[in-house]
């Protein structure tokens, strides 16, 4: 296990009935309020309205930037900005899923810079501070209301890229599961693929002698599969709700199930550079790559695998070899995918081999990705043909 250092500043207001905490919540920090938001659908659940209340309560001053997208634009997150510095604004709201969260942090950091926020998703400028910002989850997915990443896509130079900081760590962050209820299918599908992907990320690691680690990792997983489901076919299962979206939150909280690991992240940055070209959706293009980057790398750990395979998806090794027991992992994986309704092929999105060259240049573009294994150009190239 590696030395480490671990902080998460994020305040969670977890449970039914939580949303009535929003006022008193935000009046720590000011009244004069960004309510950043997504398409609409806040306003046909009557969500929109239950805010509003809670904020005309502490007599916020209300500014709004709707229309965030669901790959988050750095042209939505300017206007924020812009919104921001004339109306002097003192708190940001998000109220919606991970790309609302990864808009409103955005937005908060490139407040107080004189230059252009996408300095910092380009490397040119370091994050020195942050308005305050707090989060209404909607959707169990990103885990982006307990930790300080935020992914935006250049939508004219297809570009997707990622930041950190703990500057933009959400202050509180409400989740009621109630209000996941009415997410459609496709999206509690993508929902649990991202949040099983995040775990992949930190689980598939060449750091020794970490078994708590791992067995964070893998509950959560189990407790994905076992719920995922049960919230597709019952989207008012609360139990099921409320497991999946506990899950979500814990896989992506600035490293809490893997601290002393080395993470990869190398899927999570071909993935981005899909969908900054063809706008798929975030967990449909990690359906699509994972199981095809663990079978490109799997033998640089096969033992991980092989503990993968048995203890999550509770292959029996008996008469098989570590090769057979890992790849039977790997298909349980896929073959799950498949089942909740995920795709499988780039080709299911209409995806075919004309970008891929560029696909693979850009995600190495600040130099190898990952570190299960270390990936470089020809290694992307590959992963994204096998995908296809």
């Amino acid at each position: 296990m590696n030395s480490f250092q671990f902080q998460n500043p994020t305040r969670i207001l977890f449970g039914k009935g939580m949303l009535e905490q929003l006022g008193s919540s935000i009046s720590a920090y000011g009244t004069n309020v960004l309510l950043v938001y997504g398409g609409g659908s806040i306003k046909a659940t009557g969500l929109y309205d239950r805010i509003l209340k809670q904020l005309q309560q502490i007599g916020a001053a209300v500014s709004e930037l709707p229309g965030v997208e669901p790959n988050p634009r750095v042209s939505t997150v300017r206007k924020g900005i812009a919104i921001c510095r004339e109306q002097k604004i003192d708190f940001i709201l998000a109220v919606g899923g991970g790309s609302v969260i990864d808009a409103a942090k955005a937005i908060a950091v490139g407040v107080p810079y004189e230059g252009d926020v996408w300095d910092f998703f380009m490397r040119k400028a370091a994050i020195q501070g942050a308005l305050p910002l707090g989060s209404v989850l909607t959707l169990s997915a990103t885990g982006s209301e307990m930790n300080g990443s935020s992914v935006i896509t250049n939508w004219e130079e297809n570009l997707k890229k990622a930041i950190g900081s703990i500057h933009a760590y959400p202050k509180f962050s409400i989740l009621d599961p109630e209000l996941t209820y009415t997410v459609p299918a496709n999206q509690t599908v993508n929902g649990i693929v991202d949040t099983m992907s995040h775990v992949f990320e930190q689980y598939f690691s060449q750091t020794a002698d970490t078994p708590l680690q791992e067995r964070l990792c893998e509950s959560i997983l189990q407790t994905v599969v076992e719920n995922g489901e049960k919230a597709i076919h019952t989207p008012d299962d609360y139990a099921a709700r409320a497991n999946l979206m506990l899950s979500a939150t814990y896989a992506l909280n600035g490293g809490m199930i893997s601290v002393g690991m080395q993470n990869d992240w190398a899927t999570h940055m071909i993935e981005h550079e899909v969908s900054a070209i063809y706008d798929i959706a975030h967990g449909e293009g990690l359906a699509i790559l994972f199981p095809n980057w663990m079978r490109y790398v799997y033998r640089e750990r096969i033992d991980r695998f092989v503990q993968f395979a048995v203890r999550v998806w509770h292959i029996d090794p008996t008469g098989k070899s570590e090769e057979e027991i890992a790849l039977a992992g790997i298909q349980a994986t896929r073959d799950y995918f498949t089942k909740i309704g995920a795709p499988s092929r780039l080709s299911d999105r209409n995806i075919d081999a004309k970008e891929v060259g560029r696909m693979a240049k850009e995600t190495v573009r600040f130099g190898p990705v990952g570190s299960f294994k270390k990936l470089h150009e020809d290694d992307v190239r590959s992963i994204l043909e096998l995908s296809l």
